[in-house]
């Protein structure tokens, strides 16, 4: 049996456009799209513009683009940038069942090789971010079934990216079989990643991404250079699902309809920005606002149910969730996620940020929260449902139920859906794009496959 790291690395270097279904094509370039709104948005983020000042400090040859701004770095300080600015508003896209974010490590990854030998064509820029997403997907979906990940306290993105950005440049850069095997062996050993940055509310939740990314193309680079990696890095006897998840993997989930599945089609826009788990509960909330014309002044009381995983996650410490320190405590909080639907009758980026934790209507609202763990909603290792039960002054009780979010698969967002978001997320840049910029990046991306050379699309985040 030929060992996954090996039929991984030849599927990379074998698929071509024309193999990827349509509804592949059309959700990567909605990642596309995302992945440029939430990077411009997350710009001026802090720990973006600490990280964007080291790096230019630290300076070196000018062979790749720093989204929004126009300075050029080497490859992995600008990749780096861009990742971490992508993920700083946790707005990006996820894969809700592999718990994963696949655009901000396959994007930036992709687009900064590009930039490096020349450029690359649309259809092979959609083509490698659609291999890179539905790997990284694969490799989160076939961790430890049916079990909630989040109690072994990884962060998958960032292990996971790491092989997944060294496989994207790698195949942008032309590497061969054997090399393209290095590239990823390389990566493995620096994969990383973990949760504690969330339970301390750290802005190194930011970073995660970016280092991987950082990571992986050095890896790609390395490997081009004639450097060796360990070649069974998925499966061996020393790989990473037998040293992190003690070999609880699924060979199936890894592996099955290799070619013909692509995950991307999976991978859920996000409406608001903040951790996805949160988003079945402000769902919930929006629809008790909007169906049942609940006023922020009526409610008395809030009680939230969750599943055993939600709650390990987003709902301790309780005390850091109900009053944020920081604006990654309110991100990853199911009680301030639903305070802020409750009040404000939406969620938006001003709704977490540093100035939002300290609001009194919010805070006021997050005061008569109570959260329960119910077993029914428990769904191991997928999002779980979300319910909100909101008593009204006058003693009646009002309670809805999200499933599915919005954005997911089963209620997915258009591409006009989506360049909603954008222009939302630009305008909360750091450097605004004029208006005429931003209309070309969105009717760029909307052709992208017609594109010659996809250095275009960056040179359009550069204001004027």
């Amino acid at each position: 049996v030929e060992e996954a790291t090996h039929l991984i690395a030849g599927h990379f270097l074998r698929v071509a456009y024309q193999d990827l279904p349509a509804p592949v094509v059309e959700n990567t370039k909605k990642q596309v799209l995302d992945f440029f709104g939430v990077a411009l948005g997350g710009s001026a983020e802090a720990g973006v513009r600490e990280l964007r000042a080291l790096l230019e400090e630290w300076g070196g040859a000018e062979q790749a683009t720093v989204i929004g701004s126009g300075r050029r770095l080497p490859v992995p300080h600008a990749a780096q940038i861009n990742a971490t600015m992508a993920h700083a508003l946790d707005y990006d896209d996820v894969h809700e069942a592999a718990i994963m974010h696949p655009g901000v490590v396959t994007i930036p990854a992709a687009l900064a090789a590009a930039e490096y030998v020349g450029g690359t064509s649309g259809q092979e820029l959609i083509t490698a971010v659609a291999l890179g997403t539905d790997f990284i997907c694969r490799l989160g979906l076939a961790t430890r079934p049916g079990e909630n990940i989040h109690q072994f306290g990884w962060h998958l993105t960032s292990i996971y990216g790491y092989m997944t950005a060294a496989a994207v440049a790698g195949r942008i850069l032309g590497l061969d079989r054997e090399r393209l095997l290095n590239a990823m062996g390389i990566a493995y050993h620096q994969s990383a990643g973990n949760g504690q940055c969330v339970k301390d509310g750290a802005l190194t939740k930011r970073m995660g991404p970016g280092f991987a990314v950082r990571g992986g193309l050095a890896a790609a680079f390395m490997a081009a250079r004639g450097i060796t990696g360990a070649r069974n890095c998925l499966e061996g006897e020393f790989g990473i699902y037998r040293v992190y998840h003690q070999g609880r993997y699924s060979r199936e989930r890894l592996l099955g309809e290799l070619g013909k599945r692509f995950e991307g089609v999976n991978v859920s826009i996000k409406p608001y920005p903040c951790c996805r788990g949160v988003h079945p509960f402000i769902d919930a909330a929006l629809k008790l606002v909007h169906e049942e014309a609940v006023e922020p002044a009526a409610v008395e009381r809030i009680r939230i149910a969750c599943g055993e995983g939600t709650n390990l996650l987003l709902a301790t410490p309780f005390e850091a969730k109900v009053r944020p320190r920081t604006p990654v405590d309110s991100q990853f909080s199911v009680p301030w996620g639903v305070a802020v639907a409750l009040a404000r009758k939406r969620a938006t980026i001003k709704d977490f940020s540093a100035e939002a934790i300290k609001s009194p209507d919010i805070l006021e609202m997050a005061a008569k929260i109570e959260v329960e763990v119910d077993p029914a909603l428990n769904r191991g290792d997928e999002i779980e449902p979300g319910r909100v039960t909101v008593t009204v002054k006058g003693g009646s009780v009002l309670s809805r139920q999200v499933q599915f979010p919005t954005g997911s698969p089963q209620e997915p967002i258009t591409f006009p859906e989506c360049e909603r978001k954008v222009r939302d997320c630009l305008a909360h840049a750091g450097n605004p794009l004029p208006e005429d910029r931003v209309n070309r990046l969105v009717e760029t991306v909307a052709s992208l496959e017609t594109v010659a050379d996809v250095r275009e699309l960056i040179g359009l985040t550069v204001p004027c």
